[in-house]
């Protein structure tokens, strides 16, 4: 009797970054170019954290016809058009703040705004294809996933886990530091809210999420996996200055450290346990500004240029890559 041949589920997984979610949505605009579907169509499931859940949930949202409502260009331009007023605040938040030491360095309201305006009323069952977003429960001490599988078992969990896309988006873009806590209000009786945050403080690259879903989902089958990165950060952190730091100096650098080693390390477990069937895509910020909040018209440009390099350098492997998702 033949041997069954196993089915091949293809994954998407996007890091955090902020406004760095440019590189990413650049390389995803370039895939719907070349096999000209929505990225949803290429994907079984797409994972984010962060500014990566964003782009998830963007790319499955459904419009009124059912069919993507935004292309990955589009969300390139909503970095371009909205990252100044995501990231900008006014002189009396910067007073009241501290300057970003007593509280969150930006008010939550423009963020919240744009996401009402991109994702409407659109909840997670929606989703076009599956979608896995990650936050953290401050007060419960646990992950907290978005996992549209989960909001479309109905006959499970009725509508208790079936939030709004734009409560998810703000939920895993609440970077700490730079936006307060959301709290999330529960849509079943046992539970009256969560306190969430940015799921990059334990899975800023959410590949190996990713993995482990699609494991539980769809055991048995053959996973390819494609693992975009925000941006590698190349500034040094000199030891004859850390030395000396205290907890005002170690606030941002540890951040950094955290997302960033959190990515690298992933990276390493996936190309092990997928060999040949993972690629990762990532770039060196050696131009540019690596902060997260730079919006700035002139960093902006600057990551747009190193998104197009790395387009141009990975030429071959997003060829193959598209040739692998398209089939």
């Amino acid at each position: 009797m033949a041997k069954k041949r196993s089915k091949v589920k293809r994954l998407l997984s996007i890091d955090g970054g902020g406004i760095r979610g440019i590189i990413p949505a650049l390389v995803l605009a370039e895939m719907e170019r070349q096999t000209k579907k929505p990225v949803c169509e290429l994907f079984d499931l797409i994972a984010g954290t962060s500014t990566g859940g964003i782009l998830a949930l963007g790319l499955t949202v459904p419009n009124s016809k059912g069919r993507p409502r935004y292309k990955a260009r589009d969300l390139v331009a909503l970095y371009e058009a909205n990252g100044h007023q995501i990231f900008s605040r006014t002189i009396w938040h910067r007073i009241h703040s501290g300057w970003g030491l007593r509280e969150e360095k930006y008010p939550a309201e423009p963020l919240e705004g744009i996401l009402k305006d991109y994702f409407g009323d659109a909840r997670l069952d929606a989703s076009l294809t599956e979608v896995f977003v990650t936050a953290y429960a401050i007060e419960r001490r646990c992950p907290f996933f978005f996992r549209s599988v989960r909001a479309k078992k109905k006959s499970e969990y009725g509508e208790s886990y079936n939030f709004l896309m734009r409560e998810a988006a703000r939920a895993t873009s609440a970077a700490p530091t730079y936006f307060e806590p959301y709290q999330l209000q529960s849509l079943d009786k046992e539970n009256d809210y969560y306190a969430l945050i940015d799921g990059g403080v334990f899975a800023n690259n959410p590949a190996m999420c990713a993995y482990a879903d699609a494991r539980i989902l769809w055991p048995g089958d053959k996973l390819i996996l494609l693992s975009l990165g925000t941006g590698e950060l190349t500034r040094a952190l000199p030891i004859q200055e850390a030395r000396t730091w205290g907890l005002a100096e170690w606030i941002k650098p540890v951040m950094d450290v955290v997302f960033d080693g959190v990515s690298d390390s992933v990276s390493y477990q996936i190309k092990q346990l997928l060999g040949n069937n993972y690629l990762r895509l990532q770039t060196r910020l050696v131009t540019g500004n690596d902060d997260m909040d730079d919006a700035s018209e002139t960093n902006v440009r600057a990551l747009k240029l190193l998104g197009k390099e790395l387009i141009r350098d990975k030429k071959a492997e997003i060829e193959m890559i598209c040739k692998k998702m398209n089939t």
